[in-house]
């Protein structure tokens, strides 16, 4: 039976399924609130689970320059390594797998997409995707920074003398002592953790690596049919993740008692995250330069989420 629970937790709920079709809702909702702030009509809310089938069903066509394996198995890797991210992060009280360290392994999951696709593009032989690899790397560590620093100060603040990553233990804190983000010195993080959102999805404006209207997609210029679908699918899936993970580390704690009505709670809490986090930021902004993105991550960003960490080891 156990064995059985735990496929059902990677297959159905909260893995594979649970994240697809959450993901792709969410991609829905962001699409159409962005139409409408742009005074358009804007697409159907199903249309990016119309996008993965008919992706599905296209053929794909690898170039003659391709490295097959790496080419075929890349945008594998990224969806995998996505079905399991959800394991980790608790949905309120119910969490499939409860680790030591959970926000270290999510940390390390979370980079793999990013690696995915380099790893892709660069097999792919295209002179498009040799510049996209390149602003993806630029990007990854634009971002990680802030995200390292923010993931210090939660666990910090929840450890005190020592340091906390269990996600599980962070959320039974915030039901004790009340969400981190009603902590003011937890505010700089949380608006830093914002931020690195969008650029971890890879949405507008952090979307250099892909850039349609300069460098065709970058990584992704050489993709068609079912690979094609499963990299757009893992930016769909990581929309539900990374606000996820925001709110079990800042608004964690709640807790119904029944599983189903805490992971509508969630995804509605996910979807207010996204909003604006990424939505908003998206309908507003025009895509930034790497130069500036790299600039603006490793001083605004980074401050922030360091202001709240020197504010947390003080004590306060």
């Amino acid at each position: 039976m156990t064995i059985l629970r735990y496929v059902f937790y990677i297959l159905v709920f909260p893995g594979a399924l649970f994240t697809i079709a959450v993901g792709l809702f969410m991609a829905g909702i962001d699409r159409k609130v962005i139409a409408h702030m742009q005074k358009r009509v804007g697409p159907p809310l199903r249309q990016p689970m119309y996008d993965f089938f008919k992706l599905l069903g296209k053929e794909t066509i690898i170039p003659a320059k391709a490295n097959r394996a790496a080419f075929l198995e890349a945008p594998v890797l990224s969806f995998v390594s996505l079905c399991f991210i959800m394991l980790f992060i608790p949905i309120f009280g119910f969490t499939a797998i409860n680790g030591a360290a959970d926000m270290i392994v999510i940390l390390y999951l979370v980079t793999i997409p990013g690696a995915a696709l380099i790893i892709g593009g660069a097999s792919s032989g295209s002179p498009f995707a040799s510049i996209g690899i390149s602003r993806e790397m630029v990007t990854m560590m634009a971002y990680e920074l802030p995200f390292v620093l923010v993931l210090l100060t939660v666990a910090k603040k929840v450890g005190g003398d020592q340091l906390v990553f269990n996600l599980s233990l962070v959320s039974e804190y915030q039901a004790a002592n009340g969400s981190l983000l009603s902590h003011w010195s937890m505010i700089p993080a949380a608006l830093a953790m914002l931020l690195v959102i969008p650029a971890e999805v890879g949405t507008q404006p952090f979307d250099v690596a892909e850039a349609e209207n300069e460098i065709c997609e970058g990584p992704l210029v050489e993709y068609s049919g079912s690979p094609l679908a499963l990299f757009k699918l893992s930016i769909n899936m990581k929309m539900i993740i990374m606000t996820g993970l925001f709110t079990s580390m800042f608004l964690g704690g709640i807790r119904t008692g029944f599983v189903a009505l805490d992971a509508v709670l969630f995804v509605i809490i996910c979807i207010a995250v996204m909003l604006v986090s990424i939505t908003t930021i998206h309908a507003v902004t025009a895509r930034l330069k790497i130069e500036h993105l790299f600039k603006f991550y490793w001083t605004v960003v980074a401050g922030l989420a360091l202001v709240s960490t020197i504010l947390v080891w003080i004590g306060m």
